[in-house]
């Protein structure tokens, strides 16, 4: 018991002893002694001005390369507008260092925020309010599945020279499209490729006369309605003629 108690008195004596070091090269430490005053940024970027990156890194870089927060100033960094993702790490004796990947922008999606090529949603920064970016729509989580059917009913529609300019999905799941010629597409929820491509393979015959489709319906088992718009007034030609 008493070999116990005198290694009990030991540890304590130890403890009294260290905690006010400690405590004091904590106060040290984080007083700003060896201030970061150097910035490296790493990574092409053209979009974040560095005069914005350097004053949101400058007041971490002041508490001193020891007391830096580095996942705080990271987090800071990728709240920025045109930032897609950030890594901030620090190099004796003075160097913070910064890698950035910007967003580069896809598509619209929905209103008021765009679709990087990387999958990210992010707000729509200023200059790009009227990009001409094809317009999709969705719930966040599918992302991917509109993104994909964009990709392929735009390689289906190509072979009929038309381009899709939008694909969207409701929270029901239920898919539409608009073209670059004006037609509204409804596709509905199920099969959605194999009513498109059912679509496409007359798509030819029907465009030969001169009355354009506004809207096409394709939630049927075997075929689709069409509606009608009206007719391009006759050219000076075509008057001639007749």
């Amino acid at each position: 018991m008493n070999a116990v108690l005198r290694i009990l008195a030991w540890l304590l004596a130890i403890a009294l002893v260290a905690l006010p070091v400690v405590a004091v090269l904590n106060g040290w430490v984080g007083a700003e002694r060896w201030p970061l005053a150097k910035l490296r940024v790493h990574g092409e970027f053209e979009r974040v001005p560095a005069e914005q990156l350097q004053t949101t890194l400058l007041p971490y870089a002041k508490a001193g390369y020891f007391a830096v927060q580095l996942q705080d100033a990271q987090h800071a960094v990728e709240k920025l507008p045109w930032v897609e993702s950030a890594r901030v790490r620090k190099q004796w004796p003075d160097v913070l260092e910064v890698s950035i990947v910007e967003h580069k922008p896809f598509a619209r999606w929905g209103k008021g925020r765009l679709l990087s090529e990387q999958g990210r949603l992010f707000a729509v920064p200023h200059g790009l309010e009227n990009a001409p970016l094809p317009e999709l729509d969705g719930p966040d989580a599918k992302t991917t599945e509109v993104v994909e059917l964009y990709n392929d009913s735009r390689a289906l529609f190509a072979a009929a020279g038309v381009d899709v300019r939008k694909v969207a999905m409701d929270a029901r799941g239920s898919w539409s499209l608009a073209l670059n010629n004006g037609t509204e597409i409804i596709v509905g929820r199920n099969d959605a490729r194999l009513r498109l491509s059912r679509f496409v393979r007359v798509l030819p015959q029907l465009t030969r006369t001169q009355v354009p489709i506004e809207r096409a319906d394709l939630r049927y088992t075997n075929g689709f309605t069409l509606s009608w718009g009206t007719p391009p007034p006759a050219t000076k030609q075509t008057q001639d003629r007749t």
